[in-house]
């Protein structure tokens, strides 16, 4: 029996095919907390067959992974759908941090209209970064897998759908949905309210959070980060988003950080020996419009412009949904 495991990181698929706990294991790259989401269609052509004529240009749902990794499911250029249908056991091993928890839903909201592939899955929902367990450990893992029911897909369906709303209301609406057949969603639906523009500052949690580490003194870039054993808790972003919000802070019209030597954090000077030294060795200190932004004195709105993406939502200084994290409130812009 063909045992097939579709997870959320490159480490968590690294412990399973260690733990030798299935025939295939497939890691998925995709982000959505930041940056515009891709369309239905773009999701669809992702997790599509590549034909033998296709156009390179056109993505595909393995192309993160080298051709050693691809294995005989990309030189076949197989479907999502069409190797699942190959396959009878398909199990989704999902991470409980949030982008993890995205994936989760964008995959439940695609299977659902795929009747044959999605009666064949069970999700096991980790507590834990699957990364993160030895491989010896994984395989005695006696976590069962649930088989995926109509309640999963109508709940994975509601929230994905709110994430893909124009403005953040709907999203906001999922804290009085009942999403206990999802058990980390919940959860995961105030952490990314939380990383909307704080109703006082403009900012998002994860960047506050920046400012009061730096404030604390003695800070250098990767002090700030999150990861292991590290002083910034929150696990919204990966180490790519986080470099690119500090960023924001330190290299826009009235910065709130100084101190941050070598321009962007971009892959060019990760790969420039002496840039990246000098980066990490940056002494970090907040400007008085830090201090004041951190003591929710000064707004960073009013001083710099903005311009991201929060799921569909695009958020601008024209058009800044803000979160109350005291009251639990969203407001629509003003």
């Amino acid at each position: 029996m063909t045992r097939l495991i579709l997870t959320t990181s490159d480490s968590g698929a690294g412990s399973l095919k260690q733990a030798s706990i299935a025939d295939i294991v497939i890691p998925f790259g995709l982000r959505f907390v930041r940056g515009p989401l891709p369309s239905d269609a773009a999701l669809t052509r992702l997790l599509a067959e590549r034909r033998p004529k296709h156009d390179p240009a056109v993505p595909y749902w393995l192309d993160f992974l080298d051709r050693r990794r691809r294995g005989e499911v990309g030189r076949k250029g197989l479907g999502l759908i069409e190797l699942c249908e190959r396959c009878e056991r398909v199990e989704l091993w999902i991470d409980p941090r949030p982008n993890a928890q995205l994936m989760l839903i964008q995959l439940l909201d695609y299977f659902g209209s795929h009747g044959k592939a999605a009666s064949k899955l069970t999700l096991v929902q980790a507590n834990v970064v699957i990364g993160n367990i030895l491989p010896d450990a994984l395989a005695k893992w006696r976590r069962a897998a649930v088989e995926v029911s109509d309640d999963h897909f109508e709940a994975a369906s509601m929230a994905w759908q709110a994430y893909r709303r124009p403005t953040p209301q709907h999203w906001f609406n999922l804290l009085d949905a009942n999403l206990s057949v999802l058990p980390q969603l919940g959860r995961i639906v105030l952490e990314l309210l939380e990383e909307l523009p704080m109703y006082a500052t403009g900012l998002g949690a994860t960047e506050m959070r920046i400012l009061e580490l730096i404030s604390a003194g003695d800070a250098r870039p990767f002090d700030v980060f999150p990861g292991y054993r590290k002083r910034n808790k929150r696990r919204v972003f990966d180490h790519w988003e986080v470099g690119s919000l500090l960023d924001g802070l330190a290299h826009c019209p009235a910065p709130l950080v100084s101190g941050l030597d070598d321009g962007r954090f971009t892959i060019e000077m990760h790969g420039d020996r002496d840039r990246h030294h000098r980066y990490k060795d940056s002494r970090l200190s907040l400007t008085a419009l830090g201090e004041a932004v951190l003591a929710q004195t000064e707004d960073f709105a009013r001083h710099n412009p903005i311009h991201h993406w929060w799921g569909c939502t695009e958020l601008t200084n024209d058009n800044l949904w803000r979160w109350d994290p005291a009251n639990r409130a969203l407001h629509a812009p003003e």
